[in-house]
């Protein structure tokens, strides 16, 4: 009998989700993956195989701020509104959320509430 380890379990969850959850150019797919340590966001044009947007807790506009540490639900809310508002300005309005195969909850459900209420649609 052999157990999934929980990267396993995960990476399986994400390849169920992508046979339903296409990007396009008009509305990309908002992907996120989050570590330890840190949570990053893409909008992905899939029929393309083209990332248009990259943001992370790493990136330069949010790492100096405080008790955005990267690892934390402010850190996750700091990214949504972010990813929101680099899309707002390439005049995407409208994506497909990918939670990548992690659970609707906590960081990853604080990224989309904060995207959602930063103006993009999904």
């Amino acid at each position: 009998m052999s157990l999934k380890t929980r990267e396993e379990g995960r990476a399986g969850r994400h390849r169920r989700i992508r046979q339903v959850v296409r990007g396009t150019a008009g509305r990309p797919r908002l992907v996120v993956f989050r570590s330890l340590k840190h949570i990053y966001a893409q909008l992905v044009d899939d029929e393309h195989g083209a990332t248009l947007i990259t943001v992370g807790s790493l990136t330069k506009e949010l790492r100096g701020s405080e008790k955005k540490t990267g690892g934390n639900i402010a850190a996750a809310k700091a990214v949504g509104e972010l990813v929101a508002r680099r899309a707002k300005d390439k005049g995407i309005e409208r994506v497909v959320f990918d939670r990548a195969g992690y659970k609707y909850h906590g960081r990853v459900k604080a990224l989309a509430d904060a995207a959602r209420a930063a103006g993009l649609a999904f």
